[in-house]
């Protein structure tokens, strides 16, 4: 074995070199010192996004016989979940140096950066096995990130319902792809897509069957999505925002590349009406329910689970504009989702409130807080000028780019329809700050600066984003 292909892996590299550090850190640091460590880890998490930056120019390579890969839309992707983490982290600052979680505050950095590896792994695989090993380095981690709050029992809840969610799951997928290692007889993508072929047969349908289901776990898609209101609820708040943004996003870029290189061939004969009816269902149960929610959390795990099937918009596509859009898309929403996130996250942490009715009123003993949450439900529900209705016009064009079928023209209006649902429900929460009256508003106070600069950094990405298109055009160009 030639072990210069270990360097190959720059971004793996770099992250472990984080992750090193941190832990080097927590372990030898002294009782004051050790507050340090959530700033350490905030810049060793600045460094390799802008490393990433650069990354992202680099050549196509290849690795351990062609299981890994690298290339410039792969590094891309890897930067764009970056920037969430490190939004993340930011935010999580305060918490992290709270009573209660001081103790362990290195343990939940580290977690952090070893899921993070997990997804790089899973995104850059072109072999199940190292997709597995890369699945479960960032699904076990994340079990212990939910039950991280373990005073509490809603997170000892939480936590076993992930990890019983996530067991099946990952048993599910398993079978999916013994199936198609018995038709096959390989695990490499391209030896599967080279061996099936077009030929569609009931042991093909049933394994595509199992490995879609598997996905729609980790996605929330519906009727997988049973697990993610209560999870939400019950994990830290800081654990909710990575869940939902993070998680979300790598996997929905390895169901991409899943779905397009392995059963590509059979796109139209299998899973293309499976794909149709998950994303039906996933924006229209997320939407309705997200109505009947008072608890932000849950309310915010729904709007999830209904943006969950706007992204597989983008995989109906499955070209180069649909890649370019589900990145666009991603990282809109790691900027929507983790400023209102972020709201959430200082208003519970000085008041411990969390329900709807709890907002009535913010706008006038908080401001600054109202516009900021504001501005994020707007980009969610995707009102012009902000990011998130650019983000959504650019998954239906995707979608409908070169195509006549009727099918997918009817698939867009429902989620047009669904978009206009869902902008009622976040003009609720808006409604509820600026115009429902509270006899006992939440007082003002004055949020920790690293959540206040992890909203500013949300905020301008939201504004931003909507108005310079030089960023999408730069991921179609990385993408083509």
């Amino acid at each position: 074995m030639d072990y210069s292909q270990f360097l190959a892996l720059k971004q793996e590299i770099g992250l472990l070199i984080v992750f090193l550090l941190v832990f080097l850190y927590d372990t030898f640091a002294g009782k004051k010192s050790a507050k340090g460590v959530p700033v350490a880890a905030c810049l060793g998490m600045l460094a390799l996004t802008v490393y990433g930056f650069f990354e992202s120019g680099a050549q196509a390579t290849s690795a351990f016989a062609g299981m890994y890969v690298g290339s410039p839309v792969v590094a891309a992707i890897k930067n764009i979940l970056n920037v969430g983490v490190l939004i993340v982290l930011v935010q999580s600052l305060k918490w992290a140096n709270s009573e209660f979680t001081a103790v362990r505050r290195g343990e939940f950095y580290e977690l952090i950066l070893l899921t993070l590896l997990g997804m790089y792994l899973m995104i850059s695989s072109r072999h199940f096995l190292m997709f597995i090993i890369g699945l479960e380095t960032a699904s076990l981690p994340l079990c212990a990130l939910v039950a991280f709050d373990k005073h509490r029992y809603e997170s000892h809840e939480a936590a076993i319902k992930y990890v019983l969610t996530a067991v099946f799951s990952s048993a599910i997928l398993l079978m999916g792809l013994s199936f198609v290692y018995a038709l096959s007889g390989t695990l490499y993508y391209s030896g599967i897509a080279a061996m099936i072929g077009s030929q569609m047969g009931v042991m093909l349908a049933v394994a595509l069957a199992f490995v879609m289901a598997g996905f729609g776990f980790k996605l929330s898609l519906v009727p997988f999505h049973l697990w993610t209101a209560d999870v939400y609820q019950g994990a830290p708040t800081s654990v909710t925002s990575y869940l939902s943004v993070i998680s979300k996003g790598s996997a929905a870029f390895a169901f991409l590349v899943v779905l397009t290189q392995v059963f590509g061939s059979v796109y139209e004969a299998a899973w293309e009406w499976m794909l149709y009816t998950l994303i039906i269902l996933t924006i229209t149960v997320g939407n309705l329910f997200a109505i009947r929610q008072v608890n932000m959390k849950r309310f915010l795990a729904f709007s999830s689970i209904s943006q969950a099937g706007y992204i597989m918009l983008a995989i109906v596509g499955h070209n180069a504009m649909g890649v370019s859009a589900l990145m666009f898309y991603t990282l809109v929403y790691i900027f929507s989702n983790l400023a209102a996130f972020g709201v959430i996250g200082a208003i519970e942490n000085a008041t411990g409130k969390v329900n709807m009715t709890d907002y009535n009123g913010l706008y006038k003993t908080n401001p600054r807080l109202a516009v900021t949450m504001m501005l994020a439900m707007f980009s969610l529900a995707g009102i012009p000028p902000f990011a998130g209705f650019f983000s959504k016009f650019f998954v239906f064009t995707a979608t409908l780019n070169g195509t006549d079928s009727v099918a997918l023209y009817v698939l867009v209006l429902v989620a047009l329809i669904n978009t206009i649902i869902s902008l009622y429900y976040y003009l609720l929460v808006v409604k509820a700050m600026f115009i429902n009256e509270s006899e006992e508003p939440i007082a003002t106070f004055r949020s920790a600066c690293s959540e206040r600069l992890g909203m500013w950094v949300c905020v301008a990405g939201i504004i931003g984003l909507g108005i310079v298109s030089y960023f999408y055009d730069y991921l179609l160009t990385v993408a083509a």
